[in-house]
């Protein structure tokens, strides 16, 4: 029995004190931090209670619950000024999500566009995009956004412009593009976009995307076992584009263009100035930070690939695009995950060419009237935490989506 336990007890004698164990010390110093970490904000916590409580002020946000008394030039959602500031708060969040997700978009094909021309064997096409990508993004966007909607303040013609003869000025004949923004015929269904309408009108098209996409599936599981991938995107574009239309059409759509009526345009989609022009800003300042992220993901793949791909008798597009770009991808995503978080930051600059987003009616104009600056704050720091989060998710996991497994 004892010579059993002889060896436990030599590795008992062997083992290190709990005071030279290096892993007790990581474990130590990380509940140290923590503890004064929390310390912290407990003082902090503690400090702004004894001063609010000095001043007779509290932390309430009922303030949200009260009319607003005030307009929103773009009301993407049902709004007057009889709502409550929570209203408002949310009119505002979604103008910032629509101009994050066209900025996004945009930017993106401008990045991958522009980074591709930078590494393109023409001397100017390649100077031309060096010129862009060192213009735009050594300049702070701010300047760009009041550039940009100078221009089309100032540029653009005014809406009389298209009146009689001249509203053939119109882009396509029915899309005036104006100094007070972009016109644009708007779909609308029989009896008015009632809620149940558009509910059938996303779930076909949710239908037709999760059948492309699976269509697309299975034809990368046909090319893995056989080598040749069929030729699937005639069906891919039929099943996106004809349930959609059936369902439209079986719903009465209509097209509600716009007219001119007095001195503006009535019906329609109503694209204000302001908004176009944070957009645009964005988009091409975006764009340019993005560009160099496609340049270093290409220069990063090992030419022996572009060479056996050429030797294969691919041309040099299909070469980009089936051999350089998808696994570029691969170090592309994560710097553009900081892209897309910083177009979405960027958007609170909205307010300097009077676009109404969540900074502007939350943490302006509400802030403004009610007076609770530290609610409206952390408000808004909440609503950026969670699209920054959100954003970082999605991203992440389509990062380790086109990750190479290993096996």
């Amino acid at each position: 029995m004892s010579s059993m336990d002889h060896p436990r007890q030599a590795a008992r004698r062997d083992r290190p004190s709990p005071l030279q164990d290096r892993r007790f010390h990581g474990h130590a110093i990380q509940a140290v931090v923590l503890l004064a970490l929390l310390g912290g904000i407990g003082w902090l916590a503690a400090n702004l209670a004894i001063n609010l409580d000095r001043r007779g002020l509290d932390i309430s946000f009922r303030f949200l619950l009260t009319p607003t008394g005030y307009d929103i030039n773009q009301t993407p959602i049902p709004y007057d000024s009889r709502d409550t500031h929570l209203r408002a708060a949310l009119v505002g969040a979604v103008n910032t999500v629509i101009v994050a997700v066209l900025a996004c978009a945009t930017a993106t094909v401008l990045g991958v566009v522009a980074g591709v021309l930078r590494l393109s064997g023409n001397w100017i096409v390649a100077r031309l995009m060096a010129v862009y990508v060192e213009m735009f993004r050594n300049i702070p966007v701010l300047i760009w956004i009041i550039i940009v909607f100078t221009v089309i303040a100032n540029l653009l013609p005014a809406p009389g412009a298209f009146r009689g003869e001249d509203a053939a000025r119109a882009l396509f004949g029915v899309i005036p593009v104006t100094n007070r923004g972009v016109y644009l015929p708007w779909p609308s269904l029989a009896g008015g976009a009632s809620a149940w309408s558009w509910a059938i009108v996303g779930a076909v098209l949710a239908a037709s995307v999760a059948a492309a996409l699976g269509l697309r599936g299975w034809a990368g599981r046909r090319q893995a076992a056989t080598g040749l991938r069929p030729r699937t995107w005639p069906a891919a574009v039929a099943l996106l584009v004809l349930p959609i239309s059936l369902a439209l059409w079986a719903l009465g759509l209509s097209w509600d263009v716009p007219v001119l009526q007095g001195f503006n345009f009535a019906g329609g989609m109503h694209l204000r100035n302001s908004l176009l022009a944070l957009w645009i800003a964005l988009s091409i300042y975006s764009g340019a930070f993005i560009a160099e992220n496609v340049r270093a993901g290409i220069l990063a793949v090992d030419r022996g690939q572009t060479e056996a791909a050429a030797a294969l008798g691919l041309r040099p597009r299909r070469v980009m695009a089936l051999v350089v770009l998808p696994q570029a991808l691969r170090i592309v995503v994560p710097p553009l995950i900081s892209a897309y978080l910083n177009i979405t930051k960027n958007t609170s600059l909205a307010i300097a060419v009077g676009y109404l987003d969540i900074t502007g009616t939350l943490g302006g104009i509400t802030l403004n009237q009610t007076g609770r600056a530290l609610e409206c704050v952390l408000l808004l720091m909440l609503f950026y935490l969670a699209a920054s989060l959100a954003i970082s998710a999605v991203m992440n996991l389509y990062d380790r989506s086109i990750a190479i497994v290993d096996r």
